[in-house]
């Protein structure tokens, strides 16, 4: 029993080392201008904040809206953030989050709630079940028809700027249902014409409350992470911060699709060549 877990377990690394090996080689598209938008973001936060626009964030009791929520208060750049979700959350009552309002809605009376997405220029949705977390409903409810909704929503109130969370091998045409619905949901918001949608495409999302079978994974892919971090895993804390900086990016681009390499240019520009 001992022999044949030992070779599992060094045929899994043989396949890591290969799989390092040759997805090190496949560029990431657009690498310069998220180098750029990173450096320039710092120097956009004063201009956008006089501008006094309010932000809405769903999804904002996950790991990946709680990392990016921390990350609005501290850069501070829009007047107000409304935080809309099931339930209301005690700690944003601390004085430090004064500049939040938490908004309850029922999911599925969607409609109802269409005052709350008014008037704001940025929408962040970072929604989403894990495989496995929920029933077969509830996980089509939450990795898309939730989203549509808010979308639709959104764009209806006036949002300009759509930022929403998918995953890194979001198609639409997929025969597996995670990657088929989160390619459907980035193929509709596309097609409802925001003035700007930046798609965020994470690979394993490094969150503190992540589920058990994520820190499994996390535990079995630790050498990746640790010799190629940009390759297939990202912080929570480094969306959150490579979302704000894509809102501070003044270019006029419709659509912006960044990958998990992207994510971490985006973030801090760590990774760009000098």
């Amino acid at each position: 029993m001992f022999q044949i877990g030992a070779t599992i377990l060094a045929s899994f690394v043989v396949i890591l080392g290969i799989l390092i090996a040759w997805l090190a080689t496949v560029p990431t598209e657009s690498e310069e201008e998220f180098c750029r938008m990173a450096e320039a973001a710092p120097g956009k936060e004063e201009e956008f904040r006089s501008t006094n626009q309010t932000a809405f964030v769903v999804g904002h009791t996950g790991g990946t809206g709680s990392a990016l929520v921390e990350e609005l208060v501290n850069r501070n750049i829009f007047q107000k953030v409304v935080l809309i979700g099931r339930r209301k959350l005690d700690k944003y009552e601390e004085e430090k989050y004064n500049m939040l309002e938490q908004k309850i809605v029922d999911f599925e009376k969607l409609e109802d709630y269409a005052d709350e997405f008014k008037g704001h220029s940025v929408g962040f949705v970072c929604l989403g079940a894990a495989k496995g977390s929920v029933g077969k409903e509830e996980y089509q409810k939450s990795n898309h028809d939730y989203i549509v909704k808010v979308a639709e929503l959104a764009k209806a109130g006036g949002c300009s700027h759509f930022v929403l969370t998918s995953a890194i091998d979001a198609d639409k045409d997929s025969m597996m249902v995670h990657k088929r619905l989160k390619g459907q949901v980035e193929a509709e918001c596309t097609d409802m014409g925001f003035q700007k949608l930046s798609i965020f495409r994470p690979g394993l999302i490094l969150a503190q409350q992540a589920k058990r079978n994520s820190r499994v994974l996390v535990a079995l892919l630790t050498p990746i992470i640790y010799f190629k971090p940009t390759l297939m895993s990202v912080p929570a804390e480094t969306i959150g911060k490579a979302m704000v900086n894509t809102v501070l990016d003044p270019s006029e681009e419709a659509v912006k699709i960044i990958d998990n390499k992207g994510i971490h240019l985006v973030a801090s520009g760590k990774e760009c060549k000098k």
